[in-house]
């Protein structure tokens, strides 16, 4: 069983940066490929970033490319998420996602086995 555990979601202004991160519990952390998925209020969830479980391979939705960076530290059973020049169409609420077979590649839900909270990301022009 793995279980994630988002934090530093939160207000920041527009062209303003936030970095999310999101733990997991699990010993195998290591062999997962992560995802970052978000939804906003009437939306379908969206997949925003993928890693793999190297670290070595991301992957990208075209709306964030250039402005957004996954990463992960497998000593620490982490992922992160570095969001810069934020725009007023990035609020959602950010959730983690693990996937056991998976790639940076995947971006489709229900690739993924194992799901965070997700923390709310608020951005104010």
């Amino acid at each position: 069983q793995v279980q994630l555990v988002e934090s530093g979601g939160g207000l920041v202004q527009a062209g303003g940066s936030l970095r999310l991160s999101c733990a997991s519990s699990g010993r195998f952390f290591s062999r997962y490929a992560m995802g970052w998925f978000r939804q906003a209020p009437g939306k379908e969830r969206e997949f925003v970033a993928g890693i793999n479980w190297t670290g070595l391979s991301s992957y990208y939705e075209d709306s964030v490319k250039g402005r957004f960076t996954i990463s992960r530290d497998n000593a620490k059973n982490s992922v992160y998420l570095q969001m810069k020049s934020l725009k007023p169409e990035d609020p959602a609420v950010y959730s983690c996602a693990a996937s056991a077979a998976g790639s940076a590649y995947d971006r489709y839900a229900y690739q993924y086995a194992y799901w965070g909270q997700g923390p709310q990301v608020t951005v104010s022009s």
